[in-house]
C-alpha cells in the first residue's frame, strides 16, 4: 500500500513539475524573443521553481495511503513513469497556462484599459 501510494505522489509531483517548467521556460524564451526582454527575470525563475518545487512536494508527498489503492493491479516494473495520460494532462495543462499568461502579457493593458474606458474613468 505504501509502494503504491509513493508512486502515485511520485507520478502527480513530476505531472505537476514537467507543467509548470515547461510554462515557464516557454514563457521566458518566447517573451524574450518577442519583447527582447524576458518576461521572468532570473530571480523571478528562481523563486518560482522554490515555490512551486517546496508546495508541491509537500502537498503531494503527505498523502496518506488508502485501501483503494490495493484494488487495482500493480505496475509492471518497466511501466513508464510518464505515461500517455500524463502527457496529455501536461500538455493540455501547458497549452492552457501559456494561453493565459500570453494573453495577460501581450493584450492585458488593452483590456485593462477596455475595463476603465467602460466605467467612465471614475475609478481608474
Amino acid at each position: 500500500m505504501w509502494g503504491r501510494n509513493v508512486y502515485d505522489s511520485i507520478s502527480k509531483f513530476l505531472q505537476f513539475q514537467l507543467t509548470v517548467n515547461i510554462v515557464a521556460v516557454i514563457v521566458a524564451f518566447t517573451g524574450a524573443c518577442i519583447t527582447q526582454d524576458s518576461p521572468l527575470k532570473a530571480v523571478q525563475m528562481l523563486w518560482v521553481n522554490l515555490i512551486m518545487d517546496t508546495f508541491a512536494s509537500l502537498a503531494l508527498a503527505t498523502e496518506p495511503p488508502t485501501e483503494a489503492l490495493l484494488l487495482r493491479k500493480p505496475y509492471g516494473r518497466n511501466k513508464p513513469l510518464i505515461s500517455r495520460t500524463m502527457m496529455k494532462n501536461i500538455l493540455g495543462h501547458a497549452v492552457y497556462q501559456l494561453t493565459l499568461i500570453f494573453t495577460l502579457l501581450f493584450v492585458g493593458e488593452e483590456l485593462g484599459q477596455t475595463r476603465c474606458s467602460a466605467a467612465k474613468m471614475s475609478k481608474c
